[in-house]
């Protein structure tokens, strides 16, 4: 059933903070799930097994509660629900947490020589690939491709792109005035717009060129650009912006691109439309591993390190597995969703922490574990 790791059945008293914590958010969160689950289409299964028919009834009891007046409530709501396990992983590593955040970019409907970077829409030359089409020479990794004249092969990578690749097909949404906006909203996967005559846009991920992510970051520290003890996203921005004749061979590293899709904004206190096709609750959303973890199953993550997300205390907090990423791989891997804007975007920066998982199994599913 699984690889590389294996769970071990723990009590809710055994979750270090978990008296403390403060659940309720996440009863609105499984009501979102339901809506999807039951109006469009279960979520996919990942290898550990857990299904969505498994998840219903949590989240049906969920839909049934009129309130949920306090925290020890929504505590007792999952331990009626769930039994938590602990990852551990066959390697004797530790689990590790980063996050991630919405951000708002200026931009305009119209591009002129200020508003010069595009973000731009799915091409309809971009096919989705699997073990069905995927040519044989093709790493497997491979999920989209470039279909012409009836043959796949590699899609244009970030230089193309960025090189003109796709001008004169309409594919634009806005026009940023920062090539520095443009590529860390790509790496976030999803940004809040922001007009010039003050509308304000969400767009989200809607597909990637299919090239592998490359974290320019530590080519940075690599090189000894940036002191490895400082690397964060806005020690990032900060060498880009002081090496404008050096930034595009870095960016051009990442032969990753992302295209998007325009959302509806929805519930401004939400942040965007996640992989999970509902919107993420701030500080307790998680992304995961897809292929291992099904989306709507909670999780208890634990790091006494990760101590700028909550006043300087240790992290311990129940999330709801609601996205994915390129960079999240392995049972024990997650980024947590800090919120939009620039806030959130310093709290999410330099998070890069060890951490324990705890999977919170629904009952019906636990005694296979």
């Amino acid at each position: 059933m699984t690889s590389g790791f294996s769970l071990e059945r723990r009590g809710f008293n055994d979750l270090a903070g978990w008296g403390e914590d403060d659940p309720r958010e996440l009863i609105a969160a499984l009501r979102r799930c339901r809506a999807h689950i039951l109006e469009k289409k279960p979520y996919r299964t990942g290898a550990l097994g857990i299904t969505a028919q498994e998840l219903l009834p949590a989240m049906d009891a969920a839909e049934a509660l009129c309130s949920v007046g306090s925290a020890g409530e929504a505590r007792s709501f999952f331990e009626a629900h769930f039994v938590p396990f602990f990852i551990r992983r066959d390697d004797g590593g530790n689990g590790f947490v980063t996050a991630f955040y919405e951000p708002d970019v200026e931009v305009s409907d119209k591009p002129d020589a200020v508003w010069r970077y595009p973000f731009y829409r799915r091409p309809d030359d971009l096919i989705d690939l699997d073990d069905t089409n995927r040519p044989a020479a093709m790493e497997r990794s491979y999920m989209f491709g470039h279909l012409r004249d009836g043959k796949i092969s590699e899609y244009a990578d970030r230089k193309a792109i960025d090189l003109g690749y796709l001008d004169g097909r309409g594919l634009e949404i806005a026009w940023a005035k920062s090539k520095a906006d443009v590529f860390f909203t790509h790496v976030q996967g999803a940004g809040r717009l922001t007009f010039r005559d003050g509308s304000v846009k969400r767009i989200t991920y809607s597909a990637k060129a299919g090239h592998p992510f490359t974290g320019i970051g530590r080519h940075l520290v690599e090189t000894g650009e940036i002191d490895p003890a400082r690397i964060s996203m806005g020690a990032i921005r900060d060498w880009l912006a002081c090496n404008p004749d050096r930034a595009d061979e870095t960016y051009w590293r990442n032969r990753s691109y992302i295209f998007f899709r325009e959302e509806e904004m929805g519930d401004p206190a939400l942040g965007p439309v996640a992989a999970a096709k509902v919107q993420m609750t701030p500080g307790r959303s998680l992304a995961v591993d897809r292929s291992i973890h099904t989306f709507g199953c909670p999780f208890y993550i634990e790091s006494e390190s990760l101590t700028r997300l909550d006043d300087g205390k240790p992290f311990r907090r129940l999330m709801l597995a609601l996205d994915t990423g390129t960079a999240i791989i392995g049972p024990a891997r997650g980024d947590i969703f800090t919120g939009s804007g620039p806030e959130a975007g310093d709290l999410a920066g330099s998070v890069r922490n060890d951490a324990n998982f705890f999977i919170l199994v629904p009952k019906a599913a636990a005694e296979r574990y």
